[in-house]
């Protein structure tokens, strides 16, 4: 299975390349670079491994929540691409693509991500890893630290042990009373892949002209292909 997946959604810009068995990736920090970086990056990926667009079996992309622009640019680029080729497309959340990565560098299971959401807030998700794959135990939502903090469920059986990711804790560190570690600041699109191969294989990807970006705080229109309203 051949698949390209691409994230804006925060600071970081990364995309990754699924090849079978191996996996293959880019990433960088570059605020307010990402429309100029993203494509230079796919394009260096692609042809540094012999693949070609027509090649891919899918396209994923860091549907959100995150920076709406950053979340824009990559449906966008996602979009254009897979319309381009008829490629199917596999949406994932940035939340679980850290809490992912987050599992496979800590072997922990229960995952607390929050993203710093600007204006007092942050981007929350609460995940628990079930073969292989992170899963939410609630909905995404946009919360203050406080209700975020008040919001987590009490992780059972395993005292309480429990991993942090996302820029929110650090950014918050003095309302939720954090001085922990975090493992992963920001999402990167080689921890989409495992998500991409598994909605694949369930046959769960979607069309080009169907998708929609995950904003969480306010209901944002998206701007779908022309003609594909």
């Amino acid at each position: 299975m051949k698949i390209l997946a691409v994230d804006t959604a925060t600071e970081a810009c990364s995309v990754a390349l699924l090849l079978g068995e191996q996996s293959f990736g880019m990433f960088e920090i570059c605020p307010q670079q990402h429309s100029q970086r993203v494509l230079p990056m796919i394009d260096e990926l692609l042809k540094k491994h012999g693949v070609k667009l027509k090649d891919l079996d899918a396209i994923a992309y860091g549907r959100g929540p995150g920076s709406f622009t950053g979340v824009r640019i990559a449906a966008g680029m996602a979009q254009g691409l897979a319309f381009g080729v008829d490629l199917p497309v596999v949406e994932v959340s940035t939340l679980a693509a850290m809490a992912q990565e987050t599992f496979e560098k800590t072997g922990n299971k229960n995952i607390r991500v929050l993203i710093d959401a600007r204006m007092g807030e942050v981007y929350f998700g609460d995940y628990e890893v079930v073969n292989g794959l992170a899963r939410e135990r609630q909905d995404e939502a946009v919360l203050s630290p406080l209700d975020a903090l008040a919001k987590f469920i009490k992780v059972v059986d395993t005292n309480d042990a429990w991993e942090a990711a996302g820029t929110g804790w650090q950014a918050y560190a003095t309302e939720l009373d954090f001085g922990g570690i975090v493992q992963i600041s920001y999402p990167n699109a080689m921890a989409m892949l495992s998500f991409a191969k598994d909605a694949m294989i369930q046959g769960k990807s979607i069309k080009a002209e169907q998708i929609q970006p995950t904003y969480v705080r306010d209901n944002v229109t998206w701007k779908k292909l022309p003609g594909k309203e």
